[in-house]
């Protein structure tokens, strides 16, 4: 009874899977194309990136005037009380004096001592510095896609192989019931043989919720509403043309992303630096303006004053003492520019690590790929034989399932060795900044 009803579970289980999966292919161009488009965190790096290309401005830089337009009014009330030296006095309660003002003002810093060119220089090495964080997120996220693309197809590749390994299991537990039947196999041989269906049964379920968690991430990473939507995906890992290990080196130098980034850190360190110097020299500032006044008087002898005209000026200074702030300053960007060397040179020294150990890995994977499909054929030719020798009964049970072991063991070590060396084709190719052409990956074939 116990065996029916796991036979009626992966039996659901498999017909599910066929109707979840009888849908359009997704292939992993199109999962990246949806990702790029609607995952999350590329579309709040984005945001920030038109932030910094805003402030990238003459304006903010301060190569611009500042223009201001005020109006005013003002006004006082109060009692006069004069004692004059001929001995006479007068009172005056409840005067008003009003002064209106109105004016346009004009100001601009015409020489800094070139701190507003470094500045501008500096929004706009920051727009670039945007637009690599950009390029960074999405070649992460292309990178996990991938990965996690791949991670599917082998998921399912194993469901496959523990579906095979479910039927393998079941013709041998038939054939133990039917000689059981008719004495020719004792009790032991058909109580083993169900424990093995149940062994292959049990993980046959548990490969459906590593199947399930991988197309949930997969869609996460996607961006999509729907993290429940079914996926279906091609059923072969793609193993392209040999990478070469002094080309990636040679591309790792010039186009990864985090070095660049790193250069670009350089730069701007060396600009801060050129405006810290730039108070070693005078300013020069100017101001103009035109303005209203419209004073009003209860008291006195003037009744009302109006002033109305141009007003202009020009400041030159330079800093004589600050305390040795400057001097500070500057000392601390010539070691930040120092650090940042300092910091190119650990990052170049990580990534020809990292490149050496992925392509070791990658070569090892690759040459273990090839043995494992060696291996596989051998399994295959093995079991077919224990299979035929066990139903002529010149083969034991345990004989039978040790084949049947290997048999899986070799598909799964074929498929391990096949993803991990696609695992290590991902992670070089998004070292040397190449990941993007899995945007378009029958250019790698």
């Amino acid at each position: 009874m116990k065996r029916f009803l796991l036979t009626i579970i992966v039996s659901v289980f498999s017909c599910a899977t066929i109707t979840l999966y009888a849908q359009e292919i997704y292939t992993l161009d199109k999962c990246i194309g949806i990702g790029l488009e609607r995952n999350y965190a590329i579309r709040i790096i984005r945001n920030e990136e038109q932030v910094s290309s805003n402030n990238a401005t003459s304006g903010n830089a301060g190569y611009l005037p500042s223009v201001d337009l005020s109006g005013g009014l003002s006004g006082t009330r109060y009692n006069y009380d004069y004692d004059y030296s001929d001995g006479t006095s007068e009172k005056a309660n409840a005067s008003n004096a009003e002064t209106v003002t109105a004016g346009i003002n004009l100001n601009w810093t015409v020489f800094d001592g070139f701190g507003i060119q470094a500045e501008y220089e500096k929004l706009k090495e920051l727009k670039k510095m945007g637009a690599l964080n950009t390029r960074i997120a999405i070649e992460d996220l292309v990178a996990n896609i991938a990965a996690e693309y791949y991670n599917l197809i082998r998921q399912r590749i194993r469901l496959s192989n523990l579906r095979s390994a479910v039927r393998l299991s079941k013709e041998r537990l038939r054939i133990v019931e039917e000689r059981y039947i008719i004495g020719s196999m004792s009790r032991l041989d058909l109580q083993q043989a169900k424990v093995d269906f149940n062994a292959d049964s049990s993980r046959l379920l548990t490969q459906f919720e590593a199947v399930n968690a991988s197309r949930i991430k997969l869609n996460e990473l996607m961006g999509v509403d729907s993290i429940d939507r079914h996926l279906d995906v091609r059923d072969t890992v793609p193993l392209h043309s040999l990478l070469d290990e002094k080309d990636l080196w040679e591309k790792t130098l010039t186009n990864n992303a985090s070095l660049l980034a790193s250069y670009k850190n350089k730069t701007l360190s060396e600009l801060d630096y050129k405006k810290a110097r730039s108070r070693n020299f005078p300013y020069l500032r100017l101001n103009a303006g035109y303005g209203y006044t419209d004073n009003r008087y209860e008291t006195g002898n003037i009744e009302l004053q109006k002033r109305l005209g141009p007003n202009y000026g020009i400041t030159v200074g330079f800093t004589l003492f600050d305390g040795m702030n400057r001097r500070r300053e500057q000392q601390n960007a010539r070691i930040q520019i120092k650090t940042r060397e300092l910091h190119i040179q650990e990052l170049e020294l990580g990534l020809k690590a990292d490149l050496s150990n992925l392509w070791m890995a990658y070569r090892n994977n690759l040459e273990l790929w090839e043995l494992e499909k060696e291996n596989l054929v051998a399994a295959q030719e093995n079991y077919a034989i224990a299979i035929e020798r066990y139903k002529l009964g010149d083969l034991s049970g345990i004989e039978l399932r040790e084949a049947q072991n290997n048999l899986f063991e070799a598909e799964e070590r074929r498929s391990i060795a096949e993803y991990n060396t696609k695992l290590c084709e991902i992670s070089l190719l998004q070292l040397s900044g190449q990941i993007l052409v899995y945007l378009h990956p029958e250019e790698m074939n």
